[in-house]
């Protein structure tokens, strides 16, 4: 079972996203702010990260940014916002963010960018652990 941080600080959609990836067999976590989120990023050792930008305490590009530099490189994040410019697009990318999300979402778009992001890392580890040269990835989040 996949284990997935959730940060989002609106405690509504943070229950709502949370029961909708339960349903489909994730463990989940959650943090409401920035500090929390790095630092369960570190105890709950996810398998993924979705990250909302506007949280409290730090943003979520700062979280992204502290989370690629702690050495956690591989680990699929998710940038989760109602910022959705290219602008802000940009920036995650340039922060480390594998993909993002905008809001309001689509349930389905969201497992969907999960499920990619996860085999993506799993084919990456099977290869890895085969012998095989990991195989550069294009630096781009994908919408």
């Amino acid at each position: 079972m996949a284990k997935i941080l959730l940060v989002e600080d609106d405690d509504n959609l943070r229950e709502l996203v949370r029961a909708r990836l339960e349903k489909n067999d994730y463990k989940v976590e959650t943090a409401c702010d920035g500090y929390l989120a790095v630092s369960m990023a570190r105890s709950f050792a996810p398998d993924l990260v979705i990250l909302d930008l506007m949280i409290p305490r730090m943003d979520g590009y700062t979280v992204c940014r502290l989370l690629r530099a702690s050495g956690l490189t591989e680990l699929p994040v998710i940038m989760f916002s109602a910022r959705s410019g290219p602008d802000d697009i940009q920036r995650g990318a340039d922060m480390g963010a594998n993909a993002f999300v905008s809001k309001p979402f689509e349930p389905e778009v969201l497992l969907a960018k999960i499920k990619e992001l996860l085999d993506a890392k799993a084919a990456k580890e099977q290869a890895t652990s085969a012998g095989m040269p990991p195989q550069p990835q294009p630096a781009k989040v994908s919408a």
